[in-house]
């Protein structure tokens, strides 16, 4: 459990004293959050967050509504006033069942502790089952602390909540069909793919139709970046092959994504020659930003599963095709790295010498901005469950909290939290929880001394009219992890890059590298904003 305690969770937190539950106290709420969010996307397991009323409960909001955006299944508790003084405007009093419906999947507040049981079992169902996603139980602190015949339900039942439907025969012999009658099809793997666990269902599904397949941001590390038929990142900064190869496809099997404008770019241009079948858990997305010509509705794993079998049934193994052959020349062709105005060191290289000195099973978490998409571009996800980073709300401060939960759940794994100064910023106080409770991560501060990401808006589109972006310089990131008890090293080469990364993922406490970069570097490929894959820019 993630959290701080305050006035209205002290009851809870006494029993904690007690309890073998190991609780790792953050110096932030927001923080508590996406620690949890961090443990739960490692792990695929649920993670905790804890927090007291008013003020804790609110500081919480960002990183549930994080944990909503991306679908992560995590259950915050919030401490209330006693049940009397609700609505009075009490000390620390905040309607957070109010404020957090429209970010969570659900939310309780139980009346009496005879209730505790049931609401608190339902929650851990509620974001672990279906499409997950954030629960809140929300603890007034007399129910904290009245005493009551309590039963413990072995199961619980939610009236209208069926969130294991397996795929409809028909559906799926439906797509079977379209997938093989497609000429130029291609595969679009979003974040759904990595919670079902359906890597290797993915995996067979592309080998045996001999079909591309590309990402989202989200189900970046669903399909390994170093297989042949992998075409990377699609979108606002997707790979120029994935961009390319979407707009010859002509049919496109969209599986436990959401369409979201990152992806697509200007809705009503995407994929305007290709057939889309969708499939998702939650039949709410179908249709809903983008068309579909067919659907699927199913978790990932089964749908992919019965999709292959379906496919296997109609059709034989596929061997060498004309529309491989383009997707191999099309990857020859436009492979490669943006044109930069790089410092001498480069991002994207920085983002491979990372890629050969970590395993494979390490864990890549990520900041909100360029590093972010320097990242997703250039550092290769081999496995799922090892690239991990804000994608729909976008939040910076994410990546260095997520990073610590990430460890927990993987202690004897390498975790790296790629990081922009300006978002490291952000959440830099967790550096004390880090070193208090022996978590040990490595940051990678890729400083500019600037709002990356907006400066190179302001650069592209506003003419240089730099407003509110320029960081200067300030803080010292290696003074400042050493305040912290941590280890601070800024490095001038490659050479003293290599050296740092191999030591601290070594060292048993968090180091963070500071990596002066050029003010001038952008992002490359990138859409611009409204327009659509066809106007990709490259310098």
């Amino acid at each position: 459990m993630f959290g701080i305690p305050g006035g209205a969770n002290i009851p809870l937190c006494d029993v904690l004293y007690e309890s073998p539950i190991r609780w790792v106290l953050a110096r932030h709420e927001q923080c508590a959050a996406h620690m949890a969010e961090g443990y739960a996307r490692a792990s695929g397991a649920v993670g905790v967050c804890v927090a007291t009323s008013g003020p804790g409960a609110t500081n919480l909001v960002t990183g549930i509504a994080d944990a909503y955006m991306d679908s992560t299944p995590i259950v915050a508790f919030t401490g209330q006033v006693p049940r009397a003084m609700v609505g009075m405007d009490a000390f620390q009093e905040a309607d957070i069942i109010g404020i957090s419906t429209p970010v969570t999947k659900y939310n309780f507040q139980p009346r009496s502790a005879n209730e505790i049981p049931e609401v608190v079992k339902k929650a851990f169902y509620l974001a672990s089952t279906g499409r997950p996603g954030p629960v809140l139980v929300d603890l007034p602190k007399d129910v904290q602390t009245e005493v009551s015949e309590i039963e413990f339900p072995e199961k619980v039942v939610v009236r209208g909540y069926r969130p294991n439907r397996d795929p409809d025969p028909l559906q799926v012999k439906k797509a079977a069909e379209m997938l093989l009658e497609a000429e130029r099809p291609v595969i679009l793997a979003g974040g759904g793919v990595v919670n079902a666990n359906a890597t290797a269902e993915l995996v067979s599904l592309a080998e045996y139709l001999l079909t591309p397949v590309e990402t989202t941001l989200m189900g970046k590390g669903a399909f390994p970046e170093n297989h042949p038929l992998s075409l990377g990142l699609l979108g606002m900064h997707g790979t120029r092959m994935s961009n390319a190869v979407t707009l010859e496809a002509d049919l496109i099997l969209a599986v436990g994504m959401r369409f979201s404008d990152r992806t697509t770019g200007n809705p009503r241009e995407f994929a305007a020659g290709a057939k889309i079948i969708h499939m998702d858990i939650d039949s709410a997305e179908i249709g809903k930003n983008i068309r579909a010509d067919h659907a699927v509705v199913s978790d990932a794993k089964k749908g992919l599963r019965a999709l292959l079998s379906a496919v296997a049934e109609l059709a034989a193994r596929r061997q060498d095709t004309v529309w491989s052959k383009r997707v191999r020349e099309l990857k020859d062709q436009l492979n490669g790295e943006g044109k930069t105005n790089s410092s001498p060191l480069s991002p994207p290289k920085l983002m491979k010498h990372l890629r050969e000195l970590l395993p494979s099973e390490g864990i890549v978490t990520t900041e909100v901005g360029q590093n972010q998409m320097w990242a997703a571009l250039h550092f290769q996800a081999l496995t799922p469950r090892t690239y991990i980073t804000s994608g729909g709300l976008g939040t910076m401060g994410f990546g260095f909290p997520a990073a610590l939960g990430a460890k927990v759940a993987k202690p004897s794994t390498p975790v790296v939290d790629i990081a922009g100064d300006g978002s490291f910023i952000m959440t830099e106080q967790e550096l004390a929880t880090s070193v208090v409770e022996k978590i040990p991560v490595l940051v990678t501060v890729l400083n500019n001394s600037v709002l990356g990401m907006v400066a190179q808006w302001q650069r592209l589109f506003y003419n240089r009219r730099y407003f509110g972006v320029n960081l200067k310089g300030v803080p010292d990131f290696a003074k400042l992890a050493d305040a912290y008890g941590a280890e601070g090293r800024r490095v001038e080469s490659y050479g003293d890059f290599r050296r740092a990364v191999a030591e601290a993922v070594r060292s048993e406490v968090t180091t963070v590298i500071d990596i002066p970069i050029s003010p001038e570097e952008n992002v490359f490929p990138m859409i611009p904003p409204g327009k659509s894959l066809k106007d990709m820019l490259w310098e």
